[in-house]
């Protein structure tokens, strides 16, 4: 199962009178783009702006980030189940625009609050591209292209959320076909033959178990996650690497921002580094498990029981990599999982994130389960904070959020996207001294 990623490095973004991919230059037409967006009838206005790396700029609340991608014609569908029609994503030729990112805000999110706010308000969470914060976060080296969309009065919320996840697909989109047709800058070519294949003796087979979503939280009957699915009584499932890569998966909308982006799904950084490994012929990438935490006790066994049997009888792993979904519930699922991974003899290791705010590693320890000994704290910087410095623009959803930001004094660790990632691609580092 090949896919292609055709890399278009992208080093300036800005308005122009067509949408084209000039050089490293990526020119938009803002006023053509609008006019897309706004064919879906529940949007009144949508707001774009853009922001480049070391900007005086400040943008909240985050929906969600994703970096552009298309596939080329002939390749299948954009975002299957979402944008495209059903199909198997993570095949053929993908085009990526690196180095660029599509930012959505949320307007219906009210100001005053950050971090945790409420499973309808998701996360209140800032892009900040300048200061000492902007160090902290990948996505201040990007080039972002800003969404705000505005629902008519009266949209339902849950209707307002369905409506910001398909503008941002829609630009994600838009933006890489500006680069169909065009010589990549470098190719990467992803691919595995699956548990059949053959050649790789004495090489130790690693899986993936991920999860999706956290249903202590619920789903909306309209949201998207996996294959426009929300993932409501969903069982642990074989997920190809290349479809978490392009396009199966999205976060879900409370946890917009929280430790995870989309942007970090197309650019998974446990997958990609497996990937890596698996080519470098140091292991053999068994493949990948999809989940969710679950808020039931019977659904967290039934679950945590089917991937680790997914694990070891179907991809044949000797070793097991498994990561959870936003916040300290689902640890419990990670946990389980994790146990019976070893019980039936796979070596497994979990990403943790420590919450505890009074800086002692004894808080910070969740749970202690024998055999469960191989955790990385990939934290989630409680204690860590930087001065926010006044900056020159100021994007929020809606007036009094962009108040508070103007306002802000410090800027947490928790509230900062990129800071934070469920999936290790943070900058932060855990020392116990």
């Amino acid at each position: 199962m090949p896919l292609t990623l055709a890399v278009h490095k992208t080093t300036s973004m800005l308005a122009g009178d067509r949408t084209e991919l000039a050089g490293t230059e990526l020119r938009v037409d803002i006023d053509e783009l609008r006019r897309y967006l706004l064919e879906d009838s529940r949007l009144e206005e949508v707001d774009l702006e853009i922001a480049g790396p070391g900007d005086s700029f400040r943008a909240g609340y985050v929906f969600d980030i994703l970096e552009p991608r298309a596939k080329e014609p002939g390749s299948g569908p954009d975002f299957p189940g979402i944008l495209g029609p059903m199909a198997a994503a993570g095949q053929g030729t993908t085009h990526v625009l690196q180095g660029a990112a599509v930012t959505v805000l949320d307007g219906g999110q009210p100001g005053g609050e950050y971090g945790y706010v409420s499973r309808r308000g998701g996360m209140a969470k800032v892009l900040e591209m300048s200061g000492p914060a902007s160090q902290a976060t990948p996505y201040a080296s990007l080039h972002h292209l800003v969404l705000v969309p505005h629902a008519y009065p009266g949209i339902e919320r849950h209707a307002v959320l369905n409506a910001l996840r398909l503008a941002s697909v829609k630009a994600t989109v838009y933006l890489a076909q500006a680069a169909l047709g065009q010589e990549p800058t470098t190719t990467r070519i992803m691919d595995l033959e699956g548990p059949a294949e053959t050649g790789r003796q004495g090489l130790p087979r690693v899986a993936y178990i991920g999860q999706v979503h956290g249903h202590q939280h619920g789903t909306e009957a309209d949201e998207h996650i996996v294959y426009g699915s929300n993932t409501r009584g969903m069982l642990p499932v074989l997920l190809h690497p290349n479809e978490w890569l392009d396009g199966a998966v999205v976060i879900s909308y409370s946890w917009g921002a929280r430790g995870l982006e989309t942007y970090f799904h197309q650019n998974h950084p446990i997958i990609s580094e497996l990937y890596r490994l698996h080519q470098a012929g140091e292991i053999t990438f068994a493949g990948a498990i999809a989940t969710v935490s679950s808020d039931l006790r019977e659904e967290l066994e039934r679950n945590s029981m089917l991937a680790a049997q997914l694990a070891k009888w179907s991809l044949g792993a000797d070793g097991v990599i498994v990561t959870k979904y936003a916040g300290g519930a689902p640890h419990s699922d990670m946990f389980e999982t994790a146990r019976l991974c070893e019980e039936l003899g796979m070596k497994t290791a979990i990403l943790v994130s420590d919450t505890a705010p009074d800086r002692r590693a004894e808080s910070a320890a969740l749970m202690n389960i024998p055999g469960v000994d191989a955790l990385v704290n990939i934290s989630e910087g409680v204690e860590v904070s930087w001065p926010a410095p006044p900056v020159e623009r100021v994007v929020a959803g809606n007036p009094q959020v962009a108040a508070d930001l103007a306002a802000l004094q410090e800027l947490p660790a928790g509230i900062i996207c990129g800071v934070t990632n469920n999936q290790g691609a943070s900058r932060l580092q855990s020392i116990v001294y």
